[in-house]
């Protein structure tokens, strides 16, 4: 990746930052690529809600380094980040789930399987942001954008992730949705042996040991 991935503390701050406005649900970044980070903001509710928590997953999924200004960012930020989630989606949800391409044109909010290959093709062949070392104030360098970045360019960056994944036999093998009660969440499983069952397994893990165990203690009572 250009800009490479967020660290755990970039992403744990950026989650507390949205919180105030996504409450209660944190912005996530555990899928082990970012344009499956992206699919996750739809799940269990809406999180990319407004500009704010946009830029708090902007700045979490280390698209940009940490404080970079982003006060220019709109509404047609959302609509970007939105449609190239719906057609990422499109593209690996439909490989997950059937093992091969899903052509749904059902709906006019999903897009047909052709026509979101095309988009995020499309989508990636901006240029990402541009970075560059500086000082920072300890004298050490840190990195920075040249300028501020365009969305067209932070949108590439997730494009290109997307097309990495879809087009490496080994990391798109690895693939796997969520075995929790209703969690749509895509993950890349790097366990050993590819056991992962869950996209987290301090949220479903824990849904399905609770769940275990009172279906257990239920069986006891009877």
């Amino acid at each position: 990746m250009a800009l490479g991935t967020a660290t755990a503390a970039t992403a744990a701050t950026a989650a507390t930052a949205a919180t105030a406005t996504t409450a209660p649900y944190e912005l996530r970044f555990d899928a082990g690529r970012i344009c499956l980070d992206l699919l996750a903001t739809t799940h269990p509710a809406e999180r990319l809600d407004a500009v704010g928590p946009l830029c708090a997953w902007i700045t979490g999924a280390g698209l940009v380094p940490p404080r970079t200004p982003l006060g220019h960012a709109d509404a047609s930020w959302l609509a970007g980040f939105r449609e190239l989630r719906a057609c990422i989606g499109q593209l690996v949800r439909g490989a997950v789930s059937t093992g091969v391409p899903l052509y749904d044109t059902a709906s006019a909010s999903v897009p047909s399987y052709e026509l979101a290959l095309g988009r995020v093709n499309e989508i990636a062949r901006a240029a990402p942001p541009v970075p560059r070392a500086v000082r920072g104030e300890d004298g050490t360098l840190v990195r920075e954008l040249a300028g501020a970045p365009a969305c067209a360019a932070l949108l590439a960056v997730v494009a290109r992730d997307a097309v990495e994944l879809l087009t490496d036999p080994v990391a798109r093998a690895a693939v796997r949705e969520c075995e929790g009660d209703n969690c749509p969440v895509v993950y890349v499983d790097t366990s050993r042996g590819r056991r992962r069952r869950w996209c987290s397994s301090e949220i479903c893990g824990n849904r399905e040991r609770v769940a275990r165990h009172r279906r257990r203690a239920a069986l006891a009572r009877a």
